[in-house]
């Protein structure tokens, strides 16, 4: 069952998954074959097996477990989902990852998208968003450096960690590619699945990652980063406002202003 903003339809068969994507999905299947390969030659376990590329389906095994967006976060589930998230972005050796393709929304694809939306005449006057366009405006270079790439999954959403009971495994790599490390982590922690149906404590889960001082100071202003892409975003898509509870765009508005410190 696919709804309107999907790039895809997923089938799903008793040991495989089919995952067929639109005519109009440029360059996804192959992102998510890509993906899945490198991960099963380097992380055998933590990612569907990749079974076929067709065209524009990919066939892939299936995994067992339940997704974690909407349910209560244990310290199990964070223990494991940090186990995960740490083997991903450590899996692939650097000269592999060298050779991919950026990931969709890296730094240059969120700055952009953040200053087209707050050109629009919708755009609200929203004290946090003054404050986060005047942030981004004296923060664009330090977050477009060149930082140590690894293999981006490229979508923080809850609803892609898959829960069996003792791990957690990852589904959905078509925007993947070349990242870094606290760009991934902070798509994960700014996601609204983190917080709107789901109660992911950010420090907790964090605070089981070794991070150098260098990562902590890039993760803050990466999280500043997602956190204002969202907020523009939901207020100015009535898609993504109407996708997510009354409320939403003030809480993020509020989130926003808690990362810049005021």
């Amino acid at each position: 069952m696919t709804t309107s903003w999907t790039t895809h339809g997923v089938e799903f068969l008793p040991d495989t998954v089919r995952k067929r994507f639109r005519p109009d999905a440029d360059g996804d299947p192959d992102r998510e074959w890509r993906a899945l390969t490198l991960l099963d030659r380097y992380a055998p376990g933590l990612a569907p097996r990749p079974l076929s590329l067709d065209g524009r389906t990919v066939t892939m095994s299936r995994l067992p477990g339940l997704p974690l967006r909407g349910t209560e976060l244990t310290t199990a589930h964070l223990d494991a989902l940090a186990r995960a998230t740490d083997r991903l972005l450590h899996a692939v050796p650097p000269e592999e990852v060298a050779a991919l393709p950026e990931r969709r929304w890296y730094v240059g694809d969120s700055v952009a998208a953040i200053r087209r939306r707050a050109a629009l005449p919708s755009l609200p006057s929203l004290p946090a968003l003054v404050a986060g366009l005047r942030w981004l405006a004296g923060a664009e270079a330090s977050l477009s450096a060149p930082w140590a790439p690894v293999l981006g999954q490229a979508d923080g959403n809850l609803a892609n960690f898959l829960w069996d009971g003792a791990d957690v495994r990852l589904v959905d790599f078509e925007d993947s590619g070349r990242s870094d490390r606290p760009y991934e982590l902070a798509e994960l922690v700014e996601h609204l699945s983190a917080w709107v149906d789901t109660d992911l404590d950010a420090a907790a889960f964090l605070g089981r990652l070794t991070l150098s001082p260098a990562e902590q100071a890039r993760l803050l202003e990466c999280r500043r980063l997602f956190a204002l892409l969202w907020l523009v975003f939901l207020a100015t898509d009535p898609a993504t406002a109407a996708r997510n509870p009354p409320g939403t765009t003030e809480r993020q508005a509020a989130r926003l202003l808690a990362l810049l410190d005021y």
